[in-house]
């Protein structure tokens, strides 16, 4: 958190060709405990190059000086860098708080139009779901019996009157607290949904249920490859899918 731009773990494991466990151990504030003092010097040695590098001179303005710094330039330093980790550890958490809420709102959507929440069996094909049932983060299988690939789809819904292909409909909740990262998370979805229709076929029905900040950026993006979507504070355009 204190480089520029912050390091992931992995990245950092790459560029300093040390070992992921010494970092890992480093990550809950020990060191690697069976590791040799011999063998640790020199990969921390390479931890501490990289890091010294890649500091953010925006926030160690004293660094590049080369002198001490101030109270009030290490209590800012130390501020910022927290805020990043606070940042990092409470989005995910916010995320996954979001996507249940999202999940929850449709269910007791579904439930008020007739539907049951439904196990289906994993690896069973999906026209044989049963009709006015839905389940959560089922495992989609697609590709080719050579190279089989298992993609998680947050919700699976089968309408009561059956589609011509009698696939479900699948529907990915997304939330975003600010545009940041709409990108990146889109180009998630277009690899999901190709490698869905690669293996369902074009009659495949795959959409993204928003909440939050989505601009025409990326509605754009989600059009141009063939992915709709329904927003939560619209939730009843569900029915224009049949449900």
């Amino acid at each position: 958190m204190s480089c520029c731009p912050p390091l992931a773990v992995d990245r950092l494991v790459g560029l300093a060709h040390t070992s992921k466990n010494l970092v890992g151990s480093m990550e809950e504030g020990k060191l690697a405990v069976r590791m040799p003092k011999q063998t640790a010097s020199p990969l921390l040695a390479r931890i501490v190059k990289v890091i010294s590098k890649l500091l953010d001179p925006d926030i160690f303005v004293w660094i590049p000086e080369k002198r001490e710094p101030t109270v009030e330039e290490r209590y800012r330093a130390s501020t910022i860098v927290a805020d990043r980790l606070t940042g990092a550890v409470a989005n995910p958490i916010i995320r996954n708080a979001q996507e249940q809420r999202q999940l929850s709102e449709i269910a007791t959507y579904l439930n008020k139009k007739g539907y049951a929440k439904k196990a289906h069996l994993p690896g069973a094909p999906l026209n044989a779901m049963t009709p006015g049932t839905f389940t959560f983060h089922y495992p989609v299988v697609t590709g080719i019996e050579t190279h089989k690939v298992t993609v998680s789809v947050d919700a699976l819904i089968q309408p009561h009157v059956l589609r011509p292909s009698r696939l479900p409909i699948m529907v990915e909740a997304k939330s975003a607290g600010d545009f940041t990262n709409t990108n990146k998370r889109r180009k998630e979805e277009a690899k999901k949904f190709s490698q869905l229709r690669s293996t369902y076929g074009d009659e495949t029905c795959y959409i993204v249920f928003l909440c939050g900040y989505f601009d025409g950026g990326y509605l754009g993006y989600e059009a141009a490859d063939g992915i709709d979507w329904v927003w939560e504070h619209r939730i009843k355009d569900l029915e224009q899918l049949g449900i």
